[in-house]
């Protein structure tokens, strides 16, 4: 089946879509790397570890979910350890307490932030603009 709406232009399309592979990592902490995307409500991070890499327990205003496309995490949670792997879903309320260990099969997740991640956006501005220079 074919539709018979108009293609869109180059510019109607950057409007709406994101190839997340141009966009530049940033390091969340040594072996972590996540390409951000956001918007008015939301940013998504899709983040990949390496193996036996850790994130030191922190806690920040926005909801999290985090999804596990692939890997294991020892995923820390107010205190207490919880194993995750691959098709796992986290659901974090603001300001819950969490870190990761990850095995030594690393990990590729995605996180969905909201409200948005300001601090991400701006660190990939400030990787953005190095890149410029």
């Amino acid at each position: 089946m074919e539709g018979k709406e108009p293609v869109a232009t180059r510019e109607e399309y950057s409007k709406y879509i994101t190839r997340y592979t141009e966009v530049p990592p940033i390091e969340l902490a040594p072996g972590i790397n996540a390409r951000i995307i956001s918007h008015d409500k939301i940013t998504i991070s899709l983040a990949s570890a390496e193996p036996n890499s850790q994130l030191s327990p922190h806690r920040h205003e926005n909801e999290q979910m985090l999804i596990v496309l692939d890997g294991a995490i020892d995923f820390i949670i107010e205190g207490k350890k919880y194993h995750v792997e691959k098709d796992d879903v986290i659901v974090l309320p603001s300001n819950t307490e969490h870190g990761a260990y990850f095995t030594d099969k690393g990990a590729f997740v995605i996180d969905v932030f909201s409200p948005p991640r300001n601090d991400f956006v701006a660190r990939l501005e400030e990787v953005k603009k190095n890149q410029r220079k």
